[in-house]
């Protein structure tokens, strides 16, 4: 019997009758087909067939030209082969199961810009030092009326215990989640009005990105359901807080799963390793920026005095550093990455971190100062800027040859052929210079092209 019968034999024991094949995109939204169960059990073997250019969509869903999987092979076909390891039924959506699928040519070729592929790139690489990555996503999003996208109160009140279950649908996700393989930590209310953060705990190796992948498209199908919109647009109003996403991740010892970033003796709790860590990301942070915060609108979160990093810095427990420094003891100590906006893709986000700071090992890097209790890093003018505008973080990420290693030519070929046709969008539609605008002022596109998608 094959791994793929016995999942299918379970499922249908317990009432399962049809499967999401699910494609993460180059957003890390999902694209999907849907399945009856009796038919998915030749796909998962044989493969399913989708449109090759599926992943490589802009965020209006428009075909770009020079995406590499569009007019330069014919329109043609990619197949989507499940992984059995993201096995899971779907608790919120009835009689419904789903795997996550990785996609290849018709003659057996991985698509190396798709997000899975990506990541699996640079996990591959992490293995062959001796590391597994573990990688946990702390979420913010706002829940918005449907209809009207108005939000569902207002003012600040963070960790309030009326607006913490403000509305069923925040409860509906904390119980459903656990049943697609996401175990919920907190939940709370966040700075703004109808906002919040749920952290669910992290995952080894490919499993952090997919549980991420999961939650965020399972947050906003639940939303959905009762009528709400949950956006994880990085800044969806003037004068409000941005929705970000911390990325933590360490390094364990992949054959005895030891935590190997950990050094209690250390001023800043940090292992030799993980010191080398910081400082690939560090000298890395300009060229994976284009992967951290995506979009044009991500860079109104940049403020400081708003927990959102500007600048290139890191320090033990600085939440204004762009790099946050958790010693938590042997096992837990990992590094915060504070730059990514929610609606960031998971898996490249995650893979961006990963390559930067192996570089780091690989070269035996050391990462300058860091900031220092009463001296926040944001109040530092020597540091050096994070990139002001997407177009000058894809070209730190077009410039550089590490990216290029990191990743690979075909993915980056794809991405900067779709950020940069977003960004020429943007430019006709509103007759504006994207690079113009450094202020949270937020245009009508921005909310038009977003804030549902995301």
């Amino acid at each position: 019997m094959s791994e793929f019968d016995q999942i299918f034999d379970d499922w249908e024991s317990q009432g399962i009758k049809r499967v999401r094949f699910e494609l993460p995109d180059l957003h890390g939204t999902s694209r999907a087909k849907v399945i009856p169960l009796k038919a998915a059990r030749s796909f998962a073997l044989n493969g399913l067939n989708m449109y090759g250019g599926t992943a490589v969509l802009d965020t209006r869903s428009d075909v770009v030209p020079g995406s590499l999987y569009n007019e330069e092979v014919g329109y043609g076909d990619q197949l989507l082969f499940p992984d059995p390891t993201t096995a899971a039924i779907v608790p919120w959506a009835p009689e419904t199961a789903r795997l996550i699928c990785d996609a290849r040519w018709y003659d057996g070729n991985t698509l190396e810009a798709t997000p899975r592929a990506v990541y699996r790139r640079v996990r591959a690489k992490a293995a062959s030092m001796g590391f597994a990555p573990m990688t946990g996503c702390e979420f913010e999003f706002y829940l918005v009326d449907g209809q009207t996208h108005e939000r569902l109160f207002e003012g600040y009140h963070i960790f309030n215990v009326v607006r913490n279950e403000w509305v069923p649908t925040i409860n509906r996700i904390v119980d459903l989640m656990p049943g697609a393989g996401i175990d919920i930590i907190t939940s709370n209310c966040e700075y703004a009005g109808s906002q919040w953060e749920i952290n669910f705990t992290p995952g080894l190796g490919l499993e952090g990105p997919d549980k991420a992948f999961t939650f965020k498209n399972g947050v906003k199908q639940i939303a959905y359901q009762d009528g709400y919109v949950a956006t994880f647009m990085t800044k969806p109003w003037e004068g409000h807080s941005g929705n970000g996403c911390h990325i933590h991740m360490s390094l364990v010892d992949k054959d005895t799963g030891q935590n190997v970033m950990a050094d209690e003796s250390h001023d800043q709790g940090l292992s030799e390793v993980g010191l080398q860590f910081v400082a690939g990301l560090i000298t890395h942070a300009n060229a994976i920026d284009a992967l951290l915060a995506p979009t044009i609108n991500c860079r109104r979160r940049r403020r400081t005095h708003t927990f959102s990093p500007t600048n290139i810095s890191w320090g033990l427990e600085d939440r204004s550093a762009l790099l946050r420094v958790k010693a938590a003891g042997p096992d837990a100590t990992r590094v915060e990455t504070r730059s990514p906006s929610a609606l960031m893709n998971p898996y490249l986000a995650s893979a961006a971190i990963l390559a930067a700071g192996l570089d780091g090992i690989e070269q035996g890097l050391e990462p300058p100062p860091p900031s220092r209790k009463g001296q926040p890093a944001e109040d530092n003018e020597s540091l050096e800027k994070l990139p002001a505008t997407l177009g000058d973080a894809l070209d730190h990420f077009e410039a550089s040859a590490a990216t290029t290693e990191f990743f690979g030519q075909e993915f980056k070929d794809a991405l900067l052929a779709v950020r940069r046709y977003e960004l020429g969008r943007y430019a006709a539609e509103e007759n504006e210079d994207p690079d113009s605008q450094r202020t949270d002022q937020i245009s009508a596109w921005e909310t038009n092209e977003y804030l549902e998608l995301y």
